[in-house]
């Protein structure tokens, strides 16, 4: 039986109950965040609670913040015999339940707070590499803010899925900034680059943790625009995030990447992230 943490109460996944006017239902009016545990230890949970501060905030939430609900997170690893596990704990905060208008209810009302958690395995696969498409970026202007309203990246990432691929990378007059859940990286001539953080992608946990290793490493990094038709001649194309890690991308719409082969940079990061989880 799998234990749930809702609105301050663990209780049986089973047994959680939500609103029909809950405004994450009507509206998707709510945020995320999705924590990877590494036996059992929760990964970069201070920077995952900054973001999840940000989108609060950005979302004018109000009623929890993410001081209160990161105990829950590991209590849940607890409460599901996760304490040595690698995992995934899943957390989302909608403004609450309130008769349905497209203003905010005024008072507040309470938010409502969803967590559970499971027992997550990478796709060692991956690291042989993985096929990615581009697609428009059809998405609204503040990608920023890491909300539930995720219908275009599943269209986008249904995309992909029909066309044998792992991800698809969105494309925005002419520049390449991420994936569908996960943020993108490019190596041009020993030079790591990656999109600046703007309204138009996340600032991804695993993002920065990336930038940092490379830092460490000695690679030289930049963080500048991608243009789409530049990826097709980069040296190395991988993605980054919470599920994915680092992934090499050999094949972006049917054309080989490189040599069509994982390159040294996407797997010494590989390496050097998982060594750092481990490390705690």
């Amino acid at each position: 039986m799998q234990t749930a943490y809702f609105n301050g109460e663990y209780l049986p996944r089973e047994e959680v109950r939500v609103s029909p006017d809950d405004r994450g239902f009507l509206f998707s009016d709510g945020v995320y965040e999705v924590l990877r545990a590494y036996r059992g230890r929760l990964f970069e949970v201070e920077r995952h609670a900054d973001r999840l501060t940000y989108s609060l905030d950005a979302m004018h939430i109000r009623g929890v913040t993410a001081a209160d609900l990161v105990p829950a997170c590991a209590e849940l690893l607890a409460r599901n015999d996760l304490s040595t596990a690698d995992a995934l704990v899943y957390l989302q905060v909608t403004r609450g339940a309130a008769p349905r208008t497209h203003r905010y209810p005024d008072p507040p009302v309470p938010p409502t707070v969803y967590a559970c958690a499971w027992a997550f395995s990478p796709d060692h696969s991956a690291e042989d590499g993985a096929r990615a498409i581009t697609v428009p970026d059809q998405r609204w202007a503040r990608c920023d803010i890491k909300t539930i309203a995720l219908i275009p990246n599943c269209m986008a990432n249904q995309e992909a899925l029909d066309a044998a691929a792992a991800e698809a990378i969105f494309v925005r007059d002419g520049v390449a900034l991420e994936g569908t859940h996960t943020n993108l990286f490019a190596v041009f001539r020993g030079r790591v680059r990656t999109a600046p953080l703007t309204n138009y992608i996340l600032p991804g946990v695993t993002r920065a943790v990336v930038l940092e290793l490379c830092r460490e490493a000695g690679f030289e990094v930049a963080e500048e625009p991608i243009f789409a038709d530049e990826l097709y001649g980069a040296d190395e194309v991988f993605i980054a995030g919470t599920t994915a890690e680092v992934t090499p991308i050999v094949d972006l719409d049917g054309r080989a990447i490189g040599t069509g082969r994982p390159g040294g940079f996407a797997l010494d990061l590989l390496e050097r992230l998982r060594e750092r989880a481990h490390a705690g």
